[in-house]
Parts: structure tokens; C-alpha cells; sequence
């Protein structure tokens, strides 16, 4: 029996697939909701809503390498004002939130901190590149200058 997968189930499919499975484990997930019968106007459905997203992942795509375009520009540079000693270094350390906070106020940017990839907390003056992972596929390098 053909059948739509509703959602994930180990072993035998992903949600969304269409497979060919015995009958009597294709009542059962039919039953429990896990599975529907793969009807023609159910398989056009399951088309149409892949072609959504598959249009929805390319808009995200796009719109990622845009941003990334943006923060790799010379010009792009985020200031963060810290508090330091006569050595040059830092009474703490410049965090990913702080980062993060920066780049809203200075550039209107709302970048979760999660994508920021510091190993370590920034604990000197100057500049530094900082890796952010804006998409599965796009990766920027975002230059952050700690001044006093």
C-alpha cells in the first residue's frame, strides 16, 4: 500500500515521503496518524507544499548571502567601547551578546548570538574577525574593533 508519511518514523520514513509499505503496517500508521493512503490528490498536495518550501529555503538563501555581502564590506566594522588597563588589556572580556548588541545598535542588524562563533570571549583591544554562521551554506567573517 502507497502511503504519505505524516511525520518521522524510524526505520521507514521521512515525513512528507511517499512509499510503498505492507498493509498491514500501513493501517497501522494510518491509524495512529503517522501515515496517510497516498490518494492523487494527496501526492498534488505534498508537491505543492515541496515546491513552497524549496522556494522558501532559496528566498532564506538568498537573503543570508545579501546579509553577508553587507558585513563583509570594508567600511562594516563594529565598535565596542570596553574598559581597559595601561597594558592594553581588558577588565573582563567582550562577550558574544555583547557583539551582538553592537552590531543592532550600530548597524540595525538582529543576528541571534548563537550564530556568532567565538570559541572565547574577546579579551584584548583592537581588531578581531569573528565567524558567523548565517545559513547552513553562508558563513561571514564580521570585523569587531575593542576600544577603550
Amino acid at each position: 500500500m502507497k502511503v504519505i508519511f505524516l511525520e518521522d518514523v524510524k526505520g521507514r520514513g521521512k515525513k512528507g515521503e511517499i512509499k510503498e509499505i505492507p498493509d498491514g503496517y500501513a493501517n497501522f500508521l494510518i491509524k495512529s496518524k503517522k501515515a496517510s493512503l497516498a490518494s492523487n490528490s494527496a501526492m498534488s498536495a505534498v508537491k505543492g507544499q515541496k515546491k513552497a518550501q524549496d522556494r522558501e529555503a532559496a528566498e532564506e538563501l538568498a537573503a543570508a548571502q545579501q546579509l553577508k555581502t553587507k558585513l563583509e564590506d570594508d567600511k562594516t566594522v563594529v565598535e565596542i567601547h570596553a574598559k581597559a588597563g595601561a597594558d592594553g588589556r581588558l577588565f573582563g572580556a567582550v562577550s558574544s551578546k555583547q557583539v551582538v548588541e553592537a552590531m543592532q545598535a550600530q548597524f540595525g542588524l538582529k543576528i541571534d548570538k548563537r550564530k556568532l562563533d567565538m570559541k572565547q570571549p574577546i579579551r584584548s583591544m583592537g581588531y578581531t574577525n569573528v565567524s558567523l554562521k548565517l545559513h547552513h551554506e553562508v558563513d561571514a567573517n564580521v570585523r569587531v574593533h575593542v576600544v577603550e
